[in-house]
């Protein structure tokens, strides 16, 4: 059952409740990241689902999603620009050309956009083309949308770049340590990714056959991943254009797990900054971020944050000056359709943990 908004009401966040449901649109629900939308979005008190689309145009009859059942009855319909363009929001769960011709199309048309995909993550055009080279317009308003970081520019952007799920998991752990200029200057930073499968997405492939997967673990990638650049801007911006280039190294693994991704993460701190150094870091960078848990040395594990919104980090420190940050989330939800529906949250100027906790 959805809660009732009264005019003028106050969220517990101390934003506005909307008189009235705002227009929300699903553009690729039948994929893993789009299911996860709509069953969020199904329950969510502040929007309607207005339209639901697969992530392509061909003609066919709609359909409903069983799994879906009782949280959310509609139909998926094909691919329309004309009718999404009748939303207020669009969530993009497309694939990176879909979304990079279809993205400014809509903002264009007065519509908000969250993209799922990564078309409009990397602010490098050269470094944007290497790695989404279909994407040949960036419209005016786009904002990267890890949530805890760029609250302000996620509020008033027109389109909001969702994060990689390896992105968002990583920076949320190094961001803070980077722009309090703690880490050893010149120092390498390694970054030991691990996720499930439906990372890959909902297209079968031989590397996700469950005779591959199962009972295996397999790194990919390697040097050749597009969220090694989105983890090296982030990182870049962290540490500020006066501050000297960071070495990054990332290798991400699949593990035999539905759903669920760990970064764990190596670095050197400069000579005598302590465990409680870093929470103290941690503590202002993420104080009331009711989405970010600091567990210090007890270190998470993926199971404490599987279907939730959560990104819990924990660390480390040697004697020697070496740091190993852990940090985990749902790579379906705080990876993906989680984070966006909390963007969308902000955007819209209400409580970002709405429909969510």
């Amino acid at each position: 059952m959805h809660t009732v908004v009264h005019t003028g009401a106050s969220t517990p966040g101390g934003g506005q409740a909307p008189a009235s449901r705002s227009r929300v649109a699903v553009a690729g629900a039948t994929g893993y990241t789009g299911q996860e939308l709509l069953r969020i979005l199904g329950r969510h008190p502040s929007v309607s689902i207005t339209a639901a689309m697969s992530s392509g145009s061909a003609s066919g009859a709609a359909r409903p999603l069983p799994a879906l059942a009782r949280l959310w009855d509609g139909q998926v319909t094909p691919l329309s620009a004309d009718t999404l363009a009748h939303a207020e929001v669009v969530f993009l769960a497309l694939p990176d050309a879909a979304a990079a011709e279809l993205g400014p199309s809509l903002i264009d048309a007065g519509v908000r956009v969250i993209d799922l995909s990564g078309a409009f993550r990397l602010r490098d055009a050269a470094v944007r083309s290497r790695w989404y080279p279909e994407t040949h317009r960036v419209p005016e308003g786009v904002a990267y949308g890890l949530t805890e970081r760029a609250r302000e520019a996620v509020a008033a952007a027109r389109l909001v770049a969702n994060p990689g799920c390896y992105p968002t998991a990583t920076l949320l752990a190094l961001a803070p340590l980077v722009s309090a200029g703690i880490l050893a200057p010149g120092a390498d930073i390694i970054v030991d990714a691990k996720s499930g499968v439906s990372g890959a997405g909902k297209t079968p492939s031989e590397r996700t056959h469950f005779s591959e997967c199962h009972g295996n673990l397999s790194a990919y990638g390697v040097f050749n991943h597009r969220h090694g650049a989105e983890i090296e801007q982030g990182v870049g911006a962290a540490a500020g254009p006066a501050a000297p280039g960071m070495n990054v190294t990332f290798t991400p693994h699949l593990v035999p797990l539905d759903r669920g991704l760990m970064a764990t993460i190596y670095m050197r701190l400069k000579p005598g900054t302590t465990e409680q150094a870093l929470a103290e870091v941690f503590e202002q960078a993420y104080a009331g971020a009711i989405f970010v848990r600091l567990v210090g040395s007890s270190l998470p594990e993926i199971k404490h944050v599987a279907h939730t919104n959560f990104c819990d980090i924990g660390w480390r420190v040697d004697p020697s000056g070496r740091a190993i940050l852990v940090s985990v989330i749902d790579n379906l939800l705080k990876g993906a359709s989680g984070q966006a529906v909390q963007n969308m949250n902000v955007m819209l100027g209400i409580d970002e943990r709405t429909g969510l906790l």
